[in-house]
């Protein structure tokens, strides 16, 4: 794909009605100004799926960068997520409030629990006052991230309502496969973050390099799309403009059968994931 052929991305159905960007961008590859500017450019080049938080400290350079795109804001699919130390009655209100502000937005399209953070056992006030604020306009869609199975259960016994996303560490190192398909089956779209992987380095496996230059493609390419032809939304992160199009240019190819079966060989197993048991966020 030529960097200046505008990005096309397909939508998959969200269970409320909504839809959302198959392929998105994070927005931890710069700060400030810095990002500002490479994620306008991002958004000129075709990407509408943003994904922040406010534990990143960069929601008003991301706020920016949709000023400076020219695009208008209806066309965005805005991501955020509710902090641990905004977690709670009324704190969730409050904290949405801020991030609103430094968005310089009237509301986002997704918001999202970042982490359970079970020793303080506030993710069902907080879900339930995400539900309000998503009647009242401030959010068209809710969901979590990092969430297991029993404490997504606790959200539904509590208000009747599953999460659209789930947002979790995923890539072919990563596949959580049982807890992608325990989400499937409640109508939960699967969002990978850090879907080129970290510390597991799937782009660096020789199973992943053979695949790429079989079809010809980047080998990060490789490992997008292992996560979109499941249909799972993915979020990579660069600065770099030639990667903005590469790792967006997912759908003009298919791994196949036994790709998946040879990819499926890197799985490291669930205790290699961060474990939402344990790991807390504030």
């Amino acid at each position: 794909m030529a960097n200046d052929t505008p990005i096309q991305i397909p939508t998959i159905p969200l269970s409320d009605g909504g839809a959302i960007p198959q392929v998105g961008t994070g927005t931890l590859f710069a700060k400030g100004n810095e990002l500002a500017e490479l994620l306008a450019q991002t958004i000129r080049a075709g990407y509408r799926l943003l994904d922040t938080a406010a534990q990143y400290a960069n929601e008003g350079a991301v706020g920016e960068a949709i000023r400076r795109s020219g695009a208008p804001r209806e066309e965005i699919f805005l991501t955020t997520k509710v902090a641990g130390m905004d977690q709670g009655r009324d704190l969730t209100r409050r904290g949405l409030a801020e991030s609103l502000r430094r968005l310089n937005t009237d509301y986002v399209d997704l918001l999202l629990i970042h982490w359970p953070n079970p020793s303080r056992g506030l993710a069902v006030e907080t879900w339930q006052e995400m539900l309000e604020l998503q009647s009242e306009g401030l959010v068209k869609h809710v969901g979590v991230s990092n969430f297991l199975p029993h404490q997504l259960e606790e959200l539904h016994s509590a208000t009747g309502v599953w999460p659209v996303v789930n947002q979790i560490q995923l890539s072919p190192a990563l596949a959580r496969t049982e807890l992608r398909a325990w989400l499937a089956s409640k109508g939960i779209v699967t969002e990978g973050w850090r879907p080129l992987g970290g510390s597991e380095r799937p782009m660096d496996q020789i199973i992943t390099h053979k695949i790429a230059n079989r079809l010809g493609v980047h080998v990060s390419q490789v490992v997008l799309r292992w996560a979109v032809q499941q249909g799972a939304v993915v979020i990579p992160s660069s600065g770099k403009p030639e990667r903005w199009h590469s790792n967006a240019d997912l759908f003009s190819f298919e791994l196949t059968e036994q790709d998946m079966i040879d990819l499926a060989t890197l799985d490291l197993g669930e205790d290699a994931a961060w474990d939402a048991n344990t790991h807390e966020e504030w």
